[in-house]
């Protein structure tokens, strides 16, 4: 969940808040180049399309998580600031549309998605979920220049944080269970990378300061976290 301040972090009873597109300028390498083209003067360039847990809300850009991936990566791979279309709120349909709207026309070295809480917060249906999720990892393979750089995040746990204690935790667990379950397998049926962060952000009910102080959103701290479960795979598949 991108770190919010007290926001309903996802949508309907949204608050306020930190919701925004991130388009920084890319400088991308030619249409159709592998990373096996790349020598250490080129820069790669990185997507990141979600939602809150995204966009970083409640925590500096710094310590967002895509921008400290993009950091932890780039004493070992020449890695751009990565461009991020999230939003605080969005839903599965909120992204596509948003997507469509960037008509992005360029292929990136590396492409993430993490999006549904909000799906599960506003009580989606399930099957919307599942129908959607696919559409937009689809989407972003399209957007990627080699299929093995995809990758996807599981959806953390908002019940272990101080607004989600007041929500029926054990509900918010089971359904978001179901939905990584739901992910998990489009992404092992379309071969892409999944990592599992949910167990990450279930240790914040014994450790505070991986809530922002929001009372709802991870940490920069929790987001390092995610941090280190990805950068092994990342380093392997984008180094030299």
């Amino acid at each position: 969940m991108k770190i919010l301040l007290l926001l309903a972090i996802f949508g309907c009873t949204q608050i306020s808040g930190t919701s925004e597109i991130i388009s920084p300028d890319n400088e991308d390498m030619t249409e159709g180049e592998t990373n096996s083209d790349f020598t250490k003067s080129d820069t790669l360039t990185y997507l990141a399309l979600g939602d809150s847990y995204t966009i970083g809300e409640s925590v500096m850009e710094a310590r967002r998580w895509p921008v400290q991936l993009a950091q932890a990566l780039r004493n070992s791979v020449p890695v751009k600031p990565p461009r991020i279309i999230a939003k605080t709120g969005w839903t599965t349909d909120e992204l596509k549309s948003a997507i469509n709207e960037a008509q992005i026309d360029h292929k990136f070295e590396a492409v993430s998605l993490l999006i549904g809480v909000n799906n599960q917060y506003r009580g989606y249906p399930i099957e919307q979920y599942r129908k959607e999720f696919e559409e937009l990892l689809i989407m972003a393979i399209s957007f990627c220049k080699a299929k093995e750089h995809v990758f996807v995040l599981s959806i953390p746990d908002y019940g272990v944080t101080p607004f989600g204690q007041s929500r029926d935790p054990a509900k918010i667990a089971n359904e978001i269970d179901e939905y990584n379950s739901i992910a998990k397998s489009i992404c092992e049926a379309n071969e892409i990378s999944f990592f599992d962060i949910t167990p990450i952000s279930r240790l914040a009910s014994e450790q505070p300061d991986l809530i922002a102080d929001d009372g709802l959103h991870p940490s920069g701290k929790m987001y390092a976290e995610w941090v280190k479960l990805v950068t092994s795979w990342a380093l392997r598949n984008l180094g030299e």
